[in-house]
């Protein structure tokens, strides 16, 4: 039939409708196993970093089971820290280079090691060996679950996914001292590696029968002379700097040998990666320099990471030499604070989303300076509920503040760079958290030992010295303050890469 003059054909929708539904249908098979992937890697990560904070109240029981000195007990943390420091420069390679599942695999499979070997350690060196291996597993996880959420997430979206990651950062290592407290009250050391042990088996079940490649592997040749220098710059540094507040020990060598190798060693490295990079043969690509926003964010970050380390190690030690307090009762006293900044890490992502950084970072570092100047006045007779509501309050200003610095950094370099930027973060972020705890604590020791010659009680010249850190601190946090008004969202944040 002919149609009717000064009308059009009646075409069939049909098809439309039908290829319309399948890309629909398509785009929600690949959001739901983009989910899955993320939640699961959110788990884990969970999991490792728990793990990274569950030894810090075993020293001493360790000291007595395995019958070492104190110094030689550090070692299950020190090691810990340092092959986090070694591995993460690391990753970008290998999230670059290897499938998402044969990464998730390798690091769950080394944490999982890992932990069974520290369960069942005879004595203290293969205990550390033990520690050295989980920390190995620990320093992948968390690159390749930033790496993988700058992959699948859309830019509009990523405040809310990090905030995620967020919540995992700040509530695992809360947690880690409280159920070490709860467990080393009524059960033997090991029990915090048994504890683990079958939620890490679990997250490596399920990653082998659930998780899939998100990401497409590209040809990278590994450098062995840069693996060999990012071992000793990154390593040295972190040692080094964790040894200056560490007073020298008669006969051994002096104590600033391993930061100065440190720092040739970095030197070095960073001159061989400035070469292999215009051939794509970098260890660790340094082009995320380029950006003016990622060095504004990395500084700021690095600043907040001391803060908050320093602030870890001196509020324990406050509240239980000076104000007298259980090792228990001090993790249930910080852990509100932690418990809050990992719940409003996910409504500051999607404020992020909404509004930007700037607007978050501005308030969020004035409120932390402030109650750091507000810690330079405890002393021996400060009241408890003050020091849980102080915590509380610096910990609403880390949330403003880590969501929206990892996700501007991260957003300001190209999609290929993703792997290489997490790398560079984590491992900026080992340094200065080492450099924190060294430099707290080396003020507080020199504070409190020139009180003790001038004839102060033992507490007031402790409380003395947890002030003058404290100072210190504030003061640094100035530069944050200044830095703050710099940071901004990226103009045109790259979408995500191919996958």
């Amino acid at each position: 039939m002919r149609p009717l003059p000064g009308t059009r054909p009646r075409r069939s929708t049909a098809p439309t409708t039908m290829n319309a539904t399948t890309v629909d249908g398509e785009a929600a098979v690949i959001a739901r196993r983009n989910r899955r992937v993320i939640n699961l890697l959110l788990v884990s990560s969970f999991v490792v970093i728990l793990n990274e904070t569950i030894m810090s109240v075993a020293i001493p029981p360790l000291m007595l089971s395995l019958d070492v000195t104190a110094a030689a007990a550090q070692w299950v943390t020190t090691a810990f820290l340092l092959t986090m420091a070694v591995v993460i420069p690391m990753t970008g390679f290998l999230i670059q280079r290897l499938p998402t599942r044969t990464v998730f695999l390798m690091a769950m499979s080394l944490f999982s090691i890992g932990t069974i070997s520290a369960a069942v350690a005879p004595g203290l060196e293969l205990l550390v060996v033990a520690r050295v291996v989980q920390a190995s597993g620990t320093a992948i996880m968390l690159p390749l679950l930033m790496t993988t959420i700058m992959t699948l997430v859309p830019p509009e979206s990523r405040g809310k996914a990090m905030g995620d990651v967020m919540m995992v950062i700040s509530v695992a290592p809360a947690v880690g001292p409280v159920l070490s407290g709860l467990i080393l009250n009524y059960l033997h050391w090991r029990w915090l590696f048994i504890v683990v042990l079958p939620i890490a088996l679990a997250s490596l079940w399920l990653g082998w029968r659930r998780i899939e490649n998100v990401t497409t592997p590209r040809k990278a040749p590994l450098d062995a002379a840069s693996v060999v220098l990012s071992v000793f710059a990154f390593g040295g540094s972190v040692y080094g700097v964790s040894l200056l507040g560490v007073p020298p020990v008669p006969g051994q060598p002096p104590s600033w040998i391993p930061l100065v190798v440190g720092i040739v060693a970095m030197i070095v490295f960073v001159l061989r990666q400035l070469a292999l990079q215009r051939r794509d043969a970098a260890l660790l690509d340094l082009r995320v320099f380029a950006s003016r926003n990622f060095c504004v964010c990395l500084l700021l970050t690095m600043i907040l990471m001391l803060t908050l380390f320093g602030t870890i190690i001196l509020l324990p030690i406050y509240l239980q030499n000076v104000l007298g307090l259980g090792t228990l009762a001090t993790g249930l006293l910080l852990c509100p604070g932690a418990l809050l900044m990992g719940r409003l890490g996910q409504k500051v992502g999607g404020w992020y989303d909404r509004i930007g950084p700037r607007k978050l970072v501005v308030p969020g570092i004035v409120i932390v300076t402030a109650v750091l100047w507000a810690m330079t006045l405890l002393g021996t007779e400060s009241r408890v509920e003050y020091i849980l509501i102080g915590h509380i309050v610096m910990s609403v200003g880390f949330a403003l503040l880590f969501t929206p610095l990892f996700t501007a950094s991260l957003s300001s370099v190209p999609a290929q760079l993703y792997s290489h930027g997490s790398a560079v973060l984590g491992s900026f972020q080992q340094v200065a958290g080492a450099a924190g705890v060294a430099l707290f604590i080396a003020i507080m020791t020199a504070r409190q030992a020139e009180l003790a010659a001038s004839g102060v009680a033992a507490s007031e010249a402790l409380a003395g010295g947890i002030r003058a850190a404290f100072l210190a601190g504030a003061i640094g946090a100035i530069v944050a303050v200044a830095s703050a008004f710099l940071v901004r969202k990226p103009d045109a944040p790259s979408g995500p890469a191919a996958h």
